[in-house]
């Protein structure tokens, strides 16, 4: 069962690089199909002092097998976000797409024009 408060587990990142806006979160779900239940929700960080900021993001997707999502925030945390609370607030917008069917392309042949040699 997943909450609708989560942590701020770590930066999401390479062996050289770091992904400012994103984050690796954990909402207490137990495998990667409790967390792929979670894509699309948007969550929201509130800093901790007076002035209380608040950046929000959304969750992308799954990460791993244990449970973790990935979270992508309008602008990166601060490093003290990191093993702080976040919480959903949303559904967020998942929008369904229609299939059309394309028409087929007509095909434009070009005649080649023969030279005639006068002699």
């Amino acid at each position: 069962m997943t909450n609708n408060k989560g942590m701020v587990i770590q930066f999401r990142r390479g062996k050289k690089t770091i992904h400012e806006k994103h984050f690796i979160m954990d909402f207490g779900a137990k495998n990667r199909e409790e967390a792929g239940k979670l894509v699309g929700k948007e969550v929201v960080w509130t800093s901790p002092g007076k002035r209380k900021v608040m950046i929000k993001g959304k969750i992308s997707s799954p990460h791993g097998n244990k449970g973790m999502v990935r979270g992508i925030f309008e602008r990166g945390l601060p490093g003290q976000a990191v093993t702080m609370e976040v919480i959903i607030t949303g559904e967020g917008k998942v929008e369904k797409v229609e299939k059309v069917e394309k028409t087929p392309k007509k095909k434009v042949v070009k005649k080649k024009e023969s030279k005639e040699i006068k002699e």
